[in-house]
């Protein structure tokens, strides 16, 4: 009798873990915007910690260039602070628009970029091409003034030397917990995915032994 309770018990543990992912699962595509792309602020940064495979499942968002860019453009506009704007749109390369300001007067930004997908999700940017309106300088010192100007999150990083932006993904700070990390970028075949760990710590589910 005492056999038949425990076998019960677990079967109706592992029927409420599986039902609880279910959901899970469907309610990531939806919470998407919220849960990576709004900024958090500095106080509110958490202590990434480092989940194993045991205590954390990964799923993989699949998304296409037209509703990445309106969370990318969403997002910089709450960094947009200062009278310098700029945005993003994905077309057959990555296009930053804005501009830069020049003596006393600002001066149209455009730049192409080609998005680098790394080994540990995280982007490099290399740059294609870059112009300032109709003034003529070196690439070099173009990408400096965008560093110095354009307001950017602490995760992304403006090299100059080496012409590219580094976009870190994987240290983005998540009100959630969850670890973000890019697994595809094809705009071609717009064609993105994103992996999201889920550690069941956050979803107040125990460690399954």
């Amino acid at each position: 009798m005492t056999t038949r309770t425990n076998q019960s018990k677990r079967k109706s543990k592992w029927k409420k873990l599986f039902f609880t992912l279910l959901i899970v699962n469907i309610l990531l595509v939806v919470v998407f915007v919220s849960l990576i792309f709004w900024p958090v602020s500095k106080k509110e940064y958490a202590v990434k910690e480092e989940t194993s495979a045991e205590d954390s499942s990964v799923f993989v968002v699949r998304t296409t260039k037209n509703n990445l860019n309106e969370l990318v453009n969403a997002y910089i506009g709450e960094l947009n602070d200062s009278k310098h704007q700029y945005k993003i749109e994905l077309e057959e390369d990555v296009h930053l628009i804005g501009e830069l300001p020049v003596f006393s007067s600002t001066v149209p930004l455009s730049v192409h970029l080609e998005p680098l997908v790394q080994e540990n999700g995280d982007i490099i940017l290399k740059l294609k091409s870059i112009s300032v309106g109709l003034l003529q300088l070196p690439n070099k010192k173009i990408m400096e003034y965008m560093g110095k100007y354009l307001p950017m999150p602490e995760w992304v990083t403006v090299n100059p030397k080496e012409e590219e932006i580094y976009v870190a993904v994987t240290d983005m700070k998540i009100k959630s917990n969850f670890e973000v990390a890019v697994e595809q970028i094809d705009l071609d075949a717009n064609n993105l995915a994103f992996k999201i760990k889920v550690p069941y710590k956050t979803l107040g589910i125990e460690q399954v032994d």
